[in-house]
């Protein structure tokens, strides 16, 4: 028959590891041969040999290859699924055709112990994700369920064997998890073994080179930020630097940051060694730190954002920064995400000690402070995990006085009592002024004086100064915070003439 000939065909051509062959095309070709063949044995063979065929594997493409292979049955699934005929007849013949539940079952057996357990994901996740949809035949419970069970048993297997491609096997399994974590029952969700899952699950968005690479792209974009012939800075479209971002917010990874942190907060709920959570969030602490150092090396962080239609072209404010803004705030609630579950277990889990409470409060504000460039561009309307994430912070952290005074002074503005400069500086001086705000009923007197009023002072009488609206209001709030703390009565005496001259001073200035 014409089919078996095609099979033959294209098994030949599968195990020439060769960089001339087409593989895309051979894939394209295995994706329609697969819908087609009515022997289960020939399914079975297909499907086996695309998890470990020489062409397809021999030197992989990053995540591109196993996302093509992944596609493949999932389009076959759909594809099958979509047919209602009996029978099934093409230029390449005519054969009974098999009922749904048998293709799946012979699909299934292509997934066999001469192929890494990895790989098993992409057959079997493709599988779960073409039969979840409703437009095509339904497949009865008990395979589905059997399918999903598949799954998270391929993935604790691969967790624990590792293996030489470690890094591509740990990449594809949380896409693929990403991608049918929604579809799995919650049986089958808490069955991951998610003390090997979650260290593995935020490592390679954040940290991989196919992912955010710990904000590298911040500072390499630089060298292609020039200035244009009207004194006005241009990051072009046609850069190496875009068109290498676009590409990165497009891949498998970043393209699906939502999916993946909703992934990592759920295993962060489930994790048993309550250890985990600590290094995780020391772990997103230097993924923020590492992203703020790369901004501030980027011209970028030199244009406040009250000036960057003065100082940016208008491509750039049009096409190529808002690229640019819509990563990075992707990234910032990806960790938002995380957070909350970690705090979650911090508030509501008996298991995570006490003396661990300060501890993530602390790293969770370290990384707010860090993430602040990016979320101060979208005000006072954060979005309410931000909000819960933040507050939730301060309030355990207010519990633990000599703790939140060592954090205070950790971000106290670089140069406390004169307004810097850069612009990123004068963002941290804003989150510290926010965050101070909240602490005066538990610092000391002293504290309080040498802290907060002092930092806060610079700021009071510069409500004129578009640049700085933000940081006036806050440091009138962390003064009459202050002022209203029964501690302060002395301190109060001492700077109240001093607060209300300056607050007059704006008032007239204003007339």
């Amino acid at each position: 028959m014409a089919t078996d000939r095609s099979l033959t065909t294209l098994l030949r051509a599968l195990q020439s590891p060769s960089i001339e062959q087409d593989t895309p095309r051979l894939l394209g070709s295995a994706t329609t041969l697969l819908t087609l063949l009515t022997n289960p044995l020939n399914v079975t063979l297909l499907s086996s040999q695309l998890l470990s065929a020489p062409a397809v594997w021999h030197r992989p493409d990053g995540l591109r290859t196993p996302i093509s292979v992944l596609s493949i049955f999932n389009s076959a699934t759909i594809r099958y699924g979509s047919q209602g005929s009996p029978q099934v007849s093409s230029h390449l013949g005519v054969g009974r055709k098999l009922t749904n539940d048998e293709w799946i079952t012979a699909v299934v057996k292509g997934a066999d112990d001469r192929t890494p357990r990895w790989r098993h994901l992409l057959l079997l996740g493709g599988l779960l994700l073409g039969i979840s949809r409703e437009d095509i035949e339904q497949t009865n419970q008990s395979m589905t369920r059997a399918i999903e069970g598949a799954i998270v048993k391929a993935v604790n297997i691969a967790l624990s064997e590792g293996g030489n491609d470690d890094a591509l096997a740990m990449k594809t399994i949380i896409v693929v998890l990403s991608h049918v974590f929604d579809l799995l029952e919650n049986n089958c969700k808490a069955d991951l073994n998610h003390d090997l899952l979650l260290p593995k699950l935020y490592h390679s968005p954040f940290f991989d080179k196919e992912g955010l690479h710990s904000g590298y792209f911040l500072s390499t974009m630089d060298a292609d930020v020039i200035e244009s012939a009207a004194t006005k800075f241009d990051w072009s479209i046609n850069s190496s630097t875009y068109v290498r971002i676009q590409r990165m917010s497009s891949g498998p990874l970043v393209a699906s940051l939502g999916s993946i942190s909703r992934l990592i907060a759920f295993s962060a709920e489930k994790v048993r060694k309550v250890d985990l959570l600590a290094v995780m969030i020391e772990d997103l602490g230097a993924f923020a730190r590492c992203l703020c150092v790369q901004w501030r090396q980027n011209k970028m962080s030199e244009i406040d954002i009250t000036e960057e239609s003065t100082y940016l072209t208008d491509e750039t404010l049009r096409k190529s920064l808002p690229l640019l803004w819509r990563v990075l705030k992707s990234s910032m609630f990806a960790v938002i995400i995380v957070l909350r579950s970690v705090l979650g277990r911090v508030l509501g889990d008996s298991r995570v000690p006490m003396d661990m409470h300060p501890f993530m409060a602390i790293q969770t504000l370290h990384i707010l402070k860090n993430l602040y460039f990016i979320s101060s561009r979208m005000g006072s309307n954060m979005f309410s995990q931000y909000n819960f994430v933040y507050l939730t912070a301060i309030d355990v952290l207010s519990g633990y006085p000599i703790q939140a005074e060592a954090f205070l002074r950790d971000i106290q503005p670089v140069e406390i009592g004169r307004i810097p400069q850069h612009p990123l500086d004068r963002c941290h001086d804003l989150y510290f002024l926010n965050t101070s705000e909240h602490f005066p009923l538990i610092l000391s007197m002293q504290t309080n004086e040498d802290l907060l009023v002092k930092a806060a002072t610079p700021y009071l009488g510069l409500g004129g100064d578009p640049r700085l609206v933000e940081a006036f209001e806050a440091a009138h709030s962390v003064m009459l915070a202050v002022f209203a703390a029964p501690k302060n009565t002395d301190l109060t005496i001492r700077h109240l003439r001093p607060y209300f001259d300056a607050l007059f001073q704006v008032r007239i200035s204003h007339v």
